[in-house]
């Protein structure tokens, strides 16, 4: 599982979405990100993203974002775990 931290991320490199409940989004935005529930995420994958672009996944935790990188890895997404 590839793994950065926040402040290496930088907007060109992909798409930042954050997976934590809107709720707690509204509350603790992350910069530069779409918000998405991680469930939300999973169970709409094939919709909403593209095997052809990069993304990189947060939640305030790491909990959420962990789960959803391991998931997407797995079936043949390039993403990358971001740490806050």
């Amino acid at each position: 599982m590839k793994k950065i931290m926040f402040s290496e991320y930088n907007p060109s490199m992909g798409i930042l979405i954050d997976v934590q409940h809107p709720l707690d989004y509204k509350e603790n935005p992350t910069p530069n990100s779409k918000n998405m529930y991680a469930d939300k995420l999973l169970m709409n994958y094939k919709t909403v993203l593209d095997k052809n672009k990069k993304y990189y996944i947060i939640c305030n935790k790491g909990t959420l974002s962990r789960k959803v990188v391991a998931m997407l890895e797995y079936l043949g997404y390039d993403v990358t775990q971001v740490i806050k």
